[in-house]
């Protein structure tokens, strides 16, 4: 039946209080109370209700009979608030009680609650209590929320306006600042993917200060799909382009993490095996719980960058379909400024405003790829060119015939050691003492710089290198060589028969099938030392056990011949912590005593907090692997012992600081004047040091002109005898 009389007026009332939260309308000036028996005027804190009369709004729409308009459904935009009206009075609609007192509570929201009483002289005067943490409304009484995504661009950040529903209507300044907020994330992070430099040396404020051209076409391609064109293709591209960007900061991440050590960018084709190494170096350093838990943080991290690119990049998409006119003014602007910067060389400190270095980065990692597809055929064609594959045994080596020959790397021994400002002075000054005691004692030394094929670490490319006299530069070239039959440096003496040739691989923790390609007849590795003490850091065995060992297993044997040996010095491994101290060579022992040692040491996380506390450990890590190698020679050498030693690869860059290059030191010492004259001709400068001047060879140059220097010469008589 019709809602007529005070009903009809209570329900126009509670249209009136909830249309009042909305912005645009104005309050009303009057506040009503009445003595109505058969309904309550329910209102929130602090609104006004409206009278009934001239004032009253059309446009707030009706109650039908029957309930046409039920209770939390929109009106006009607007949600209603009045019970559903029926014919059936008793079951749907409020009423009084006979004595004039009524009492009503209702929650309009979780956090509003509304309460009536009635006065004892019987006067209907409502009084209303309403509280709201949010100070705006919620969903109506039926649980409609807002509209869903009525634009159809998938975009429900958005705020909703007060009044209308839903969380973000709660707040509306917070939910629009969140919104903003996460868009300049999102911006924040690709303009970061995409100008993050791949060196180390170039992360610098004015990297991340320019326009990446990558950045205004892809805005440009967005645009040009449209928000209603493209449909799939439209929310797939976003996605993809993300995605495609996260794996991208994956790639200039290891390349400056390959920079910081090896000074080259990471091969995609090539370099993988190198993380295994890396992990093999991180489990003797830090365990293998802290090797594990690197592993994941790294996994975790990758997992991340890519969801959140790939987040960034959709989040950037919608808002680019809202304001589809703005933003192709704005890449118009930005492209046009790219522009003119890049043809006039607009440059922000040492930088060019106008960057495409992604582009550039792309297009060097697939040449790179090409290059390593291809440096397989030319290494094979370089590995087939050799001269020496062919001379007979008794022509090889003969000006060291019945010498024993000992071929030193020292590791991380570079230029750095002997030149770097703050270094060098102090390893020049051990360098020069030595030069004179051992002059003393009838010892010559020349000493010059190899440049070596690798940088910071891959110690074995070094070796190798100098060995077979290639260029042995990636861990694809060093699989080919060694399973060859180059001949090497160590296997021409073998070749000869005219020398035993073994190995002192401290750093060699398992089995080691290239010691067969090297020509070793015998290998010692740390397993069969005879060590007994503790690692220091990566190091498996201190250098001057090493060359005990050397002595007591092999050099030292009575009634021995000729020996050829190469020697592997760790000590000066990074970290450079804890160095051991130098001992008597008769407190050496089984290295028991390294434990007490050991403990004296630094502990390598505190030292690699400072650069400068690494420098110097560094430093102090090649002065004892000189000193026990210099001691080994003084003590147990004589006339007829011939060490040649040199570095095998410069340090990291934390050291270097980027300066000096790839070249090591390398030095020739004999008491034979015979063996020095020889190597006249090269030019290397007397003494234990080269001078800043002294010459520079490859080091896949040393092998040839070693054999050269040494083997017979045209009308020469061969070397007999030891």
């Amino acid at each position: 039946m019709p809602i007529t009389g005070p009903a009809r007026k209570d329900l126009r009332v509670a249209f009136w209080t909830r249309s009042s939260r909305l912005p645009a309308q104005a309050a009303a000036p009057a506040v009503e109370t009445g003595t109505d028996a058969g309904t309550d005027l329910v209102t929130d804190a602090g609104e006004r209700p409206v009278p009934d009369g001239p004032q009253d709004r059309p446009d707030l729409g009706t109650v039908t009979e029957g309930g046409a308009h039920r209770a939390g459904e929109r009106q006009d935009g607007l949600v209603t608030d009045a019970a559903d009206a029926s014919a059936d009075d008793d079951a749907n609609a409020r009423t009084a009680s006979d004595t004039g007192t009524e009492s009503d509570a209702r929650t309009a929201s979780d956090n509003d609650t509304c309460t009536g009483t009635d006065t004892p002289s019987g006067s209907d005067t409502p009084s209303g209590t309403a509280t709201d943490d949010a100070a705006t409304a919620t969903t109506s009484d039926t649980g409609h929320g807002p509209d869903p995504d009525t634009r159809g661009d998938g975009d429900m950040d958005r705020p909703v306006a007060p009044g209308t529903g839903g969380r973000r209507g709660l707040r509306p300044a917070a939910a629009r600042a969140v919104h903003h907020g996460a868009t300049a994330v999102a911006a924040l992070v690709v303009l970061t993917a995409l100008l993050l430099p791949s060196k180390l040396g170039h992360l610098t404020a004015p990297m991340f200060l320019r326009i990446p051209v990558e950045g205004v076409f892809g805005v440009a391609a967005l645009l040009l799909l449209g928000p209603g064109r493209g449909g799939r293709v439209r929310r797939l591209v976003p996605a993809f382009t993300g995605a495609a960007l996260g794996l991208m900061v994956v790639l200039k991440l290891l390349d400056i993490g390959f920079d910081a050590v090896y000074k080259r960018p990471f091969d995609l084709v090539l370099d993988w095996i190198l993380l295994d190494d890396g992990q093999s170096f991180l489990r003797d350093s830090m365990g293998p719980a802290g090797a594990i838990g690197v592993v994941i943080g790294v996994l975790v991290l990758v997992l991340l960058l890519l969801v959140l690119l790939t987040w960034a990049a959709v989040r950037l998409n919608r808002v680019l379909a809202r304001h589809g006119a703005a933003a192709a003014g704005g890449t118009l602007v930005f492209g046009t400024v790219w522009v003119v910067c890049a043809a006039l060389g607009v440059r922000n400190t040492a930088v060019p405003v106008a960057a495409g270095g992604s582009a550039e980065f792309l297009q060097d990692r697939v040449q790179q790829v090409r290059a390593g597809l291809r440096d397989k055929e030319e290494f094979a064609r370089e590995s087939a060119d050799d001269d020496f594959a062919g001379v007979p045994a008794d022509r090889l080596l003969t000006g060291l015939r019945g010498k024993d020959v000992i071929f030193a790397f020292i590791e991380s021994y570079g230029r750095s050691a002997v030149e770097d400002p703050e270094m060098g002075p102090r390893v020049s000054a051990f360098l020069a003492d030595t030069d004179r005691r051992l002059g003393a004692a009838g010892w010559s030394s020349r000493s010059a710089f190899l440049t070596s094929p690798t940088y910071g670490g891959g110690s074995w490319l070094a070796h190798s290198t100098f060995n077979s006299g290639l260029w042995i530069k990636n861990q694809q070239r060093y699989r080919t060589l060694t399973s060859s039959d180059r001949m090497t440096l160590t296997s021409a003496f073998r070749k000869t028969g005219a020398w035993r040739t073994v190995g002192i691989m401290p750093g060699v923790t398992r089995s080691w099938p290239e010691g067969k390609f090297y020509g070793l007849d015998h290998v010692y590795d740390s397993r069969n030392m005879g060590y007994k003490g503790p690692k220091f850091s990566w190091t498996p065995v201190p250098d001057q056990y090493s060359l005990s060992a050397f002595e007591r297993l092999e050099h030292g044997k009575p009634g021995r011949g000729p020996m050829m040996a190469e020697i592997m010095l760790a000590s000066s491994h990074n970290p450079w912590a804890p160095i051991p101290r130098t001992l008597g060579w008769d407190e050496i022992g089984d290295g028991s005593v390294y434990h007490a040692v050991e403990e004296e040491g630094k502990d390598p996380e505190e030292v690699w907090k400072d650069p400068a506390r690494v420098r110097t450990e560094y430093r102090r890590a090649i002065e004892y692997s000189l000193t026990s190698l210099i001691a080994y020679v003084e003590k147990y050498g004589d006339e007829n012992t011939v060490l040649v030693f040199l570095g095998d690869h410069q340090p990291v860059s934390t050291v270097t600081e980027d300066k000096l290059g790839r070249d090591v030191p390398v030095t020739i010492l004999a008491r034979d004047p015979a063996v020095l004259d020889r190597v006249s001709g090269w030019g290397w400068q007397p003494g234990l040091k080269p001078g800043p001047d002294a010459p520079v060879w490859r080091m896949d140059a040393f092998r040839d002109r070693f054999l050269s220097a040494y083997g017979d010469r045209p009308g020469a008589a061969p070397a007999t005898g030891r």
